[in-house]
């Protein structure tokens, strides 16, 4: 019986994308057998309170430390002591806000980790070159979590345009918008840094760029601040990006992060193209299926992305699915096999295995190369804007540049 190898993991960032989706997947791959010891690293020992209580039943070491650490004392480097704990190799879920992924990255491959980031990647091309290096010199796998590569409606749409069944592309329109508790509650410390278009609009133009395999040409973008600096916050209510790609086909992308408290989901979502041979139309939030209840009111519910079931063999416990669930584990179980098949060879030959099985996967993950693309479509976003709307182009290693 092949025994499987359980990898430590260190989730770094303690917010919303952690508590909903990161620490149930983790904490079910651990129960599967396939995870190690599990550690969570935050800004505040009172993030390590809030999900300590969130998952009663789970056991996994914080930093800060809670019984050292004033609850809501600021320790930004924490992540340090944890990374420097964490045995080697071992894995690291980097799930910051996005203008801070960068230093945990190069921390993280630098002692000798494998990482999966929350998209995106970071948010400077520099930065994304400086991690790419970093991660071939270290033999590091370094996987972005576009989790929206994962959705089968998504899937389809490559699928469909790669047999040639849209021919040559023309044009798309993409929405993602979700409600104001994001920036407000969610976000609050941090949304300032970001923007909707940066945190959830490059879900859609990654998505474009996985089911086509273009690579953007130009970008101009606009962005409206009307209600939350109302509230104090110095943030965009909106974003709009126009993206024309290398064969002159054009994707619009609206974003927001200020929809109606009382909207029917947290976010709106959809897309459509339109090719030379046929068309794609996706209602990605609207999944034709509804609760209503006393308690939630009325609700549109989304059984693909990340939900909680009963668990096939124990009715008292829970099962966690959906291609949220899936776009992690296909880092981790590519994580398991690069170690698996090198933790046994000599230093030198364990790194040349390592840089060879991760340029195997480059084509086919969102690997630095890949990863790079959402990285620059963002950077151009925020030139754009600063500049009057202006069009920003791209060099040959994605460096932005105004036209």
């Amino acid at each position: 019986m092949e025994v499987v190898l359980r990898l430590p993991v260190l989730v770094v960032g303690g917010g919303m994308i952690t508590e909903e989706v990161i620490l149930p997947t983790l904490l079910q791959e651990q129960k599967r057998g396939r995870l190690g010891e599990i550690a969570v690293a935050s800004r505040r020992a009172a993030t390590i309170i809030r999900l300590r209580e969130a998952f009663a039943q789970a056991k996994f070491r914080g930093y800060p430390d809670p019984q050292r650490t004033v609850p809501e004392e600021s320790q930004p480097e924490a992540y340090k002591q944890a990374i420097a704990d964490l045995p080697a190799p071992g894995i690291v879920v980097v799930a910051t806000p996005d203008h801070l992924h960068t230093p945990v990255i190069l921390a993280a491959v630098a002692a000798g980790h494998h990482c999966v980031v929350e998209k995106p990647l970071c948010l400077k091309v520099a930065e994304a070159a400086d991690i790419a290096r970093a991660a071939h010199e270290r033999g590091a796998y370094v996987y972005t979590d576009y989790h929206k590569r994962h959705d089968r409606a998504i899937r389809a749409a490559r699928y469909r345009f790669r047999r040639g069944d849209l021919g040559q592309m023309l044009h798309g329109h993409a929405w993602i918008e979700e409600r104001r508790e994001m920036p407000l509650k969610w976000f609050a410390r941090w949304c300032e840094q970001s923007s909707s278009f940066e945190y959830i609009g490059v879900h859609y133009a990654d998505a474009y760029y996985f089911i086509t395999g273009l690579r953007p040409r130009r970008v101009a973008a606009w962005g409206q601040k009307k209600l939350l600096p109302t509230l104090g916050k110095d943030a965009f209510d909106a974003v709009q990006a126009v993206i024309e790609w290398e064969e002159r086909s054009v994707l619009w992308i609206q974003t927001a992060w200020v929809c109606s408290e009382h909207q029917s989901a947290l976010t709106n979502q959809g897309l459509q193209l339109l090719g030379t041979e046929g068309e794609y139309w996706a209602d990605h939030k609207n999944r034709n299926l509804v609760f209503v209840t006393q308690s939630g009111g009325f609700e549109r519910y989304n059984p693909n992305f990340f939900k909680t079931y009963e668990d096939w063999n124990d009715p008292e416990a829970v099962e966690y699915a959906g291609y949220g669930y899936d776009s992690i584990a296909q880092g981790l179980d590519d994580i398991r096999e690069i170690v698996t098949a090198t933790r046994e060879l000599p230093g030198e030959q364990a790194l040349a295995k390592r840089r060879a099985m991760i340029a195997a996967l480059e084509p086919v993950r969102p690997l630095p190369g890949q990863a790079l693309i959402g990285t620059a479509i963002n950077e151009a976003v925020r030139l754009s804007i600063a500049n009057d709307n202006r069009y920003v182009g791209f060099d040959e290693d994605y460096t932005c540049h105004l036209l």
